[in-house]
């Protein structure tokens, strides 16, 4: 298939791009930077609100994967506006560019925050519905509201769908303000770990090649229309997080800060349906993660110089 993906040279994106070529498919990348390139992949580099490259990289695309917006929650909380409009406007504006296309398929990166909202306890499904007056984070108000367009963009325009909601990503290429390349790149250089919180606030931690083979699977018709949880297994308290790496990396003191304002706590999703429509689950334990994450620094190079 011909494939298009927004966002393809991010921390996710970017072995979405790998997973997608290695499948078979041909694969067009649009994003600002040029951080993570696979030369098998043809690349512009220019952001969502610029029209004419938009309509260039999804030009004659049979999917589009749209993975580009703001991931980081504190970058959301620092600047709302510029949040929304990446994230709304943004996902309006590829899925307007997706249907002039003629793609049979978008592909809509969403996240289980959004579960944050749900009502009611207990197992939550893809069908769990969600109190639009509670929210919580900005974050989680942006991806509704895509998730709310691309449903929208069905019943309006017949625009073929799959939403995928990430569970908490790591791994290779991630981000060093995320939890765990904080928590090793402090261990590395001999400094403390700070966990903001008592620590004892929980996730569903996904491998992201586990993350990156389900987007390879959702271009199955089974797929089609379908908004699946792609959860990771046993959930990993933060505290668990800092006390892997210590043993991976090296023993280092623990302190702890305020908690952050309107922070995720896993919910207990259920992972059913990816198993059911893609035979997808996550294979990767959270240590042997972190170790193929150390692994990835070593050969990399990217390794921060021990304190004496």
């Amino acid at each position: 298939m011909r494939v298009a993906v927004t966002g393809g040279c991010g921390f996710i994106g970017s072995h979405v791009v790998d997973h997608l070529l290695r499948a078979g498919h041909e694969v067009s990348v649009l994003d600002v930077s040029s951080r993570w390139i696979n030369p098998a992949a043809r690349y512009l580099r220019a952001d969502l609100f610029e029209p004419a490259a938009l309509a260039a990289a999804v030009d004659g695309a049979d999917a589009v994967f749209h993975l580009a917006g703001a991931a980081d929650v504190n970058d959301v909380a620092a600047n709302p506006v510029n949040a929304v409009r990446l994230n709304v406007e943004g996902t309006a504006r590829v899925l307007e560019a997706s249907r002039q296309a003629g793609a049979g398929r978008f592909v809509l990166a969403s996240t289980v925050w959004v579960y944050g909202a749900a009502v009611g306890r207990g197992e939550l499904t893809e069908d769990t519905p969600v109190d639009l007056r509670s929210p919580g984070h900005v974050y989680v108000a942006t991806k509704l509201s895509a998730e709310m367009l691309v449903h929208s963009y069905r019943e309006m325009f017949g625009q073929r769908f799959t939403i995928l909601r990430y569970g908490i990503p790591y791994g290779p290429r991630m981000r060093d303000a995320l939890v765990v390349a904080r928590f090793v790149r402090a261990a590395r250089t001999g400094e403390p770990i700070t966990i903001a919180g008592t620590g004892e606030q929980q996730r569903n931690y996904v491998y992201v090649a586990d993350l990156a083979d389900a987007h390879v699977r959702a271009l199955s018709d089974a797929a089609r229309d379908q908004t699946l949880a792609l959860e990771g297994g046993t959930p990993v308290s933060v505290r668990e997080i800092a006390d892997t790496v210590c043993s991976l990396v090296r023993p280092v003191p623990v302190r702890h800060t305020e908690a952050r304002a309107a922070d995720y706590d896993a919910a207990d999703v259920s992972g059913r349906l990816a198993k059911e429509l893609l035979d997808w689950a996550p294979v990767t334990s959270f240590a042997t993660g972190v170790r193929q994450y150390l692994d990835w620094l070593d050969q990399t190079g990217d390794i921060a110089e021990p304190r004496s």
